[in-house]
């Protein structure tokens, strides 16, 4: 398997070079995917190779081999995100000018890697002012207690509350580092809500975490309103996640001449970046010139998984492809910040970014009238007036309180809860029908969602999206189009509260808690 050679540098971990009592210590950390080191060829320092015997490795917490012990053995598991240490009996002082690190070996499914780094020798000794970690057992109950103790001196106070989970700390790598304990957020359900989906079909009771009072039963209230009229349609009509490198030149006609070669080498440029996952997918790219520059949104499908990791390391090896096949770039960024990660951003709204989802439902004149107090000419005169509002302000969402919804479903399910910064972009809209029902519809065009990988598989978040029939593969566009139907619900109930000049009581009645 052929991994670019920017990609694999990616293994050594930068500012790990340490002086030791026998020499010099460095680590490795698999950023790839799950795998096995079969030999461990040769390691090289300023391109001199270290004897045999002057090497050891640690490759968990209270496992240390020799070179010959790592070699005449079975092979030895390096799963992603896992920690080598690499022990050198070689004298070196701490200095700031770098030294070469080189290193081969052998692992499956990779086969034959080798590359070289250079970093600086720094001291080893730790500082009592650090947070206490272990690179080899991060998460277990010493290393947490530990912290836990840390934490408590540093403040002058006590850790009661934060230290009580029932999660497993060792699921917990790749999702908080230095950890001491968890957060615990209220959880209300709402429902149920009847849903015609491609992907979502029928009833559904939906849990939102949130401190707000208020929030789950306006929801709530929002759903029987519109279980009555038949319930919410559901349609996801795009899908997408990007990254956005930037590459700079002598001057514009270099950008523009790069842009149509690109566009000439998109196939290969395909395959270098879909090689590094068995998951995504590169649709497009769309390519935006200014100044000297090519601002590059390489666009990807990636199946249940948010994606935001995924396609970065995709990008990242399709640009090394880019950078070692086509002269005159100057300087390049994986990252512009064109792909407006955890931002939200007008191009977003036009472009998509992660799944766009339109969810929309003629209510009844009847139902309004009996269930919300409201006339269906009060909610779309009161839309009218706020599409000003909207306009003035320079809000991206015409709607009223989409996020609202859509955090609290976010926390309750794992989901990276700073995606809400693009995820809060909607496009509400209403019209009166001949019969004078009301029509609702609202387009979240860049609703960020996963239900593999990530926060998803955290005990409580995990159990949430596994009541709603989400968790794990061929699930995610499920799960978007529940979400839009939710905010759909609690746009329909806020609206009819502010039209019938219900709002303020009801959160006098159940929002305060003094």
């Amino acid at each position: 398997m052929f991994i670019p050679s920017i990609l694999l540098k990616q293994l050594y971990t930068h500012g790990s070079l340490t002086k030791t009592d026998t020499g010099i210590s460095f680590m490795l950390k698999n950023r790839l995917k799950d795998a096995k080191v079969n030999e461990l060829h040769w390691i090289s320092i300023d391109g001199e190779k270290v004897a045999e015997d002057k090497i050891k490795i640690q490759t968990g917490p209270n496992d240390v081999k020799t070179l010959q012990e790592l070699n005449s053995g079975p092979d030895v598991a390096f799963d992603l995100k896992q920690t080598y240490t690499i022990f050198v009996e070689f004298a070196a002082e701490v200095s700031h000018e770098k030294r070469k690190i080189g290193i081969s070996f052998k692992a499956s499914p990779f086969g034959k890697l080798k590359f070289e780094v250079e970093d600086v020798v720094s001291a080893g000794d730790k500082k009592p002012s650090h947070i206490p970690r272990d690179p080899h057992d991060d998460y277990g109950e010493a290393m947490i207690k530990a912290r836990q103790e840390y934490f408590a001196q540093r403040t002058g106070g006590a850790i009661n509350h934060v230290g009580n989970y029932s999660v497993d700390p060792n699921s917990l790598k790749g999702n908080v580092e230095h950890f001491i304990g968890v957060a615990q957020v209220p959880i209300g359900i709402a429902g149920p809500l009847t849903i015609d989906g491609e992907y979502a079909k029928g009833d559904f009771v939906v849990p939102l975490a949130t401190t707000e009072g208020t929030l789950v039963a306006s929801y709530n209230r929002g759903m029987k309103l519109l279980n009555l009229s038949g319930g919410v349609r559901t349609t996801v009509v795009d899908d997408a996640m990007q990254r956005a490198p930037v590459f700079v030149f002598k001057d514009a006609r270099g950008a523009r001449d790069f842009a149509k070669w690109l566009d000439e080498n998109i196939q290969t440029v395909r395959q270098e970046a879909e090689a590094t996952s068995s998951v995504a997918k590169l649709t497009y790219i769309d390519t935006y010139l200014s100044n000297k520059f090519a601002f590059c949104r390489f666009n990807y499908q990636t199946g249940d998984a948010a994606g935001q990791n995924m396609v970065g390391r995709a990008t990242f090896a399709a640009c090394g492809w880019i950078l070692d096949h086509y002269d005159g770039v100057e300087n390049f960024y994986l990252e512009s910040n064109f792909a407006t990660d955890k931002k939200a951003s007008q191009i977003n709204i036009m472009r998509t970014r992660g799944k766009r989802i339109t969810a929309e439902a003629t209510i009844k004149r009847e139902h309004l009238l009996n269930v919300m107090r409201v006339d269906p000419k009060q909610i779309d005169y009161h839309g009218r007036v706020a599409g000003i509002g909207s306009f003035l302000s320079g809000v991206n969402n015409t709607g009223l309180h989409s996020p609202n919804g859509i955090t609290a479903m976010f926390i309750a399910t794992g989901q990276d809860v700073a995606n809400v910064s693009e995820s809060s972009a909607g496009i509400l809209y209403s019209e009166l029908t001949d019969d004078g029902d009301l029509y609702l519809s609202l387009t979240i065009p860049s609703l960020i969602v996963a239900t593999y990988g990530g926060g998803t598989g955290i005990g409580t978040q995990k159990e949430c999206l596994e009541l709603l029939d989400c968790y794990g593969r061929d699930r995610c566009k499920k799960f978007a189009e529940i979400v839009g139907a939710v905010a759909l619900a609690g746009e329909i109930s806020l609206a009819s509260a502010i039209s019938s000049q219900d709002w303020v009581s009801s959160h006098e009645q159940y929002g305060r808690n003094r």
